[in-house]
Parts: structure tokens; sequence; C-alpha cells
């Protein structure tokens, strides 16, 4: 069943296959350009969509696997972490997959290297700074990284267990701190996904509103990354520059609805604080003020010889392996990938006023850093064109109950990469199943390819270049 980005479709018109053609045809349309953006298991149905990015559509098709199935991982590696979680969740097993150790409820055994003078070094879960626990365990040989292995699941809070027999007045409040540096991001999400299976319309001066909270996010976010990875070079003048305007950023979210991220902001069928005529202008001055400061922060970062020399060729992830492992946002187009939701698959005001995708081709941690800064410059311009061209109207509509039998996917292009939401309803329009996909998810095993065959002592640069979720992966 093809679908639209936040289109309500009947679970009945899921395309059912036997299992054996449903793998195969999940590994033909990778193989000609689709990718994987959700794959989860519900009572024993193996559900599974595909994103075309050229063609803007979604893919969705199932299949009953029983207690297990042939794995798809050795034959599409996306499919790799989506299926160590279906094992780890619902005990279908996908046989003959490389490593079925689970993703978030603990690391039954390390992977291991073994040789003269290879040597462990693990790092974690509690880390030196105050930053959500994850563990690293390196295989080294001397300096060099033959292999990291990432251990999740400390920040596992139960949340898509938590949405099942809602929408409740508590969901919002997961979707708005299930990673608190992306409230914007999953509360949009999650708001589509209510609006379709309402159905709500959306006022055009609601869809301008989010749009300016979710670009205010990526300012505010983009801008912390760069004064981090400016201080994990030893290049003090950046590191804080951007720190204070960060937090200029955040304020101007908090000028809207009184919380710097924007908890309150966005509401199923519209959002819950307006933008007037005043605020406008004040929104307009600080952004030019802020945009100025930290412009001149980037030109000292990018005209230092040092820190080029610290960025480039460090943590390099080829194209080749991006697209097989199916990444998203700055990573991916860090690695000249142009994949981007508000252009793909447009939702709200990103189809009516697109921003350009932002791209480098080197895929290492300059990359990923330069992507962030032109991202940055487009996402101001968007706002402020925003600001001037504010439709008139309100900024609400009345949100019904939810389509029973029903099925949803909601995209959303956070400020990490693609948020990705899917629900299913039961007979009486309640939450069946509730599946959340941060970016993150996507990525955490890029992070792991970039550095094999780097030096350990880049890895505090090479994972803030990536700057990955805990929370959001953990759920």
């Amino acid at each position: 069943m093809r679908l639209r980005n936040a289109q309500c479709i009947s679970r009945a018109d899921i395309t059912a296959f036997p299992i054996d053609d449903f793998r195969s045809h999940i590994v033909k349309a990778v193989n000609q350009g689709a990718r994987i953006a959700a794959f989860f298991c519900h009572d024993g149905l193996l559900i599974a969509v595909l994103a075309r990015d050229e063609e803007g559509i979604l893919e969705t098709i199932s299949s009953r696997a029983n207690a297990a199935y042939a794995s798809i991982t050795p034959d599409c590696p996306q499919a790799h972490w989506f299926e160590r979680e279906i094992y780890e969740q619902s005990g279908v097993k996908p046989e003959g997959h490389p490593n079925l150790n689970p993703i978030r409820s603990g690391q039954s055994e390390f992977f291991r290297v073994d040789g003269e003078e290879v040597h462990e070094v693990a790092v974690g879960p509690v880390h030196a700074g105050i930053i959500e626990p994850g563990h690293f365990r390196f295989q080294c040989h001397g300096e060099n990284v033959l292999h990291l292995e990432i251990a999740l699941g400390y920040q596992h809070r139960g949340v898509e267990a938590a949405l099942v027999g809602g929408p409740d007045k508590r969901a919002i409040h997961l979707m708005e701190t299930l990673a608190g540096d992306t409230t914007i991001g999953h509360a949009t999400a999650y708001a589509q996904i209510i609006e379709a299976l309402s159905p709500a319309r959306l006022s055009a001066r609601a869809m301008v509103v989010r749009g300016i909270a979710l670009e205010l996010e990526r300012l505010a976010n983009h801008t912390g990354d760069l004064g981090a990875l400016a201080n994990d070079v030893g290049y003090l003048p950046t590191g804080a520059y951007c720190g204070r305007v960060r937090g200029d950023f955040l304020n101007m979210t908090a000028l809207i609805c009184g919380s710097r991220f924007g908890r309150g902001l966005v509401r199923p069928g519209g959002a819950g604080f307006d933008i007037d005529a005043s605020l406008v202008d004040e929104l307009s001055d600080r952004l030019d003020l802020a945009f100025r400061d930290l412009a001149g922060a980037a030109d000292l970062l990018w005209n230092s010889a040092s820190v080029m020399a610290r960025f480039e060729n460090v943590g390099t992830l080829s194209l080749e392996t991006a697209l097989k492992l199916g990444i998203v946002g700055p990573a991916a187009r860090a690695c000249g990938i142009e994949r981007d939701v508000r252009h793909d698959f447009a939702n709200g005001v990103f189809g009516f006023s697109q921003i350009p995708i932002s791209t480098a081709p080197s895929g290492d941690a300059f990359a990923r850093a330069f992507v962030r800064w032109l991202e940055i410059q487009r996402s101001a311009a968007f706002i402020r064109e925003q600001l001037e061209h504010l439709p008139i109207g309100s900024i609400g509509s009345q949100v019904h109950a939810l389509a029973p039998d029903s099925f949803c996917v909601s995209l959303v292009e956070g400020w990490r990469g693609e948020i990705c939401h899917a629900a299913l309803t039961d007979s009486s329009g309640r939450f069946a199943q509730y599946k959340i996909i941060d970016p993150s998810f996507h990525n955490w095993f890029a992070l792991a390819m970039a550095m094999r065959n780097q030096q350990i002592s880049d890895f505090p640069l090479c994972n803030k270049s990536f700057n990955l979720s805990y929370c959001g992966h953990d759920l």
C-alpha cells in the first residue's frame, strides 16, 4: 500500500505477503533505492514502512512471521538494528542474523577481537560530563580502533508501551520528553498522527508557527553542536560564543511559549501559542543579533588551520556505507546524500515554502560540522521569511475521535534527522500500537562504522559530530 506522509489508511489495506515474498520485496526495493523507515512487529505481524525519497511516497507491507523467519539483514544491512529490536521485543527470531544481542535491555556478549597486542577499552555507561548513559567498548591495536560496540538501553522508560490504549492527557507530555532536545520534532510527529486519524484541518497560521518552532529547535541544537565540536578540539573562542548564542535561540522559543525547549507550543490541531505583531518584531530583532554573532564565531572556526587539521579526515563515513545503513539527517547529508523530509515528504508549511537541502561530500567530522552551518543559515532565512508573511487566522482546530482499525505514518525532519511515528488503532479508535523511530535509531551503528581504523583519541570528536540521542533511542 502506497501512502503519503501523515495519511490515514485502513489496516485492511496494508499489503500482506507470504514471509519469503515479504523478505524479497524489501531487499529488492532497497536495492532499487528505497530505504527502511520503520520495521516492527505487532502481535506476530511484521510491518515494514519503506520510504521512496525520490517519489515522496511511503510503502507499507506486512507478513505473518510466527516464531521465526529468514533474516533480512544479510542481504539488507538497513534491517540490522530493526531486526535486533524485533527479536528483543517480540521474540520473533530473524534466523541467520549476524548479531542478535539486544539493543536496549543489556548486552549479553560483546564482540571480541583476539590477537597479539589487541586490547579492549571500555567507556561508560557513566561518563565524565553531565550527559546520558551509554556504554562503548573499543577493540584496539595500539591507538587504532578495529571495532566499536555500542550498548544502550540505560534510559529505557517504556514510552511505546505507555502509549497503547491512548491517546490520553499524558501522551503529548511523553512526546515532549521523549528526547528533550527534540521536543518540537517529536510533538509535531505525534500531532500529525492525531490530525490524520481524526481528521483535523490545520490552519495556515498554525502550520507557520510550527515551522518556525521546528527551525528554532534546529538553530539552537546546531549552534550548540558547533560550539561543542570547537571545544572538543580545544578552540575556545567559537565554543564560548556558540554556548551563549545557543541560549539566544532557546530564549526565542521561550519568548513564544514560556519554555526554552518548546513544551506546550505544539498541540494536535494546531499550536498552543500564537505569535502576535509585537512578538514578530522582537523575534526578528533577536534573530538578526544572534545570527550576526554566530556568523562571526563560525568564521573563526572555518578560518583556523588548526581546527581544520583536526576536523578533516576524522571519522569518515563513505557514501556506500551510509547508503547501506540507511542513515538520516545531517550525518547522511554530510556524505552527499540529498535526503530531507522537509523536501522529500514535505508536510505543513514546508509544502509551500521549502528549504534547500544542504550537503557536503567528504563524510568526515568537518562535513558533519559544515552541513550544520549551512542548515543554520537556511533555517534563519526561513524564519525571517515566515515572520514577515505570517498568515492571518486562528492557531487551533477541533480534533475528533480517531478512526478505528486504521494506520498512519508521520515523518518530520528533526534537527538530528528523520523522525518517524507510526500508529495502529483498534476497533474503538485507540492506539493498538505506537511505534517511534528517532533518527538516532538509524545512526548509532554509523558511528561505530565511522570509528573503524581511527585513533581512539578521536572518539570524542567523532561522537560529537554525530551527536546522537541516548534517550531518543532507548525510549
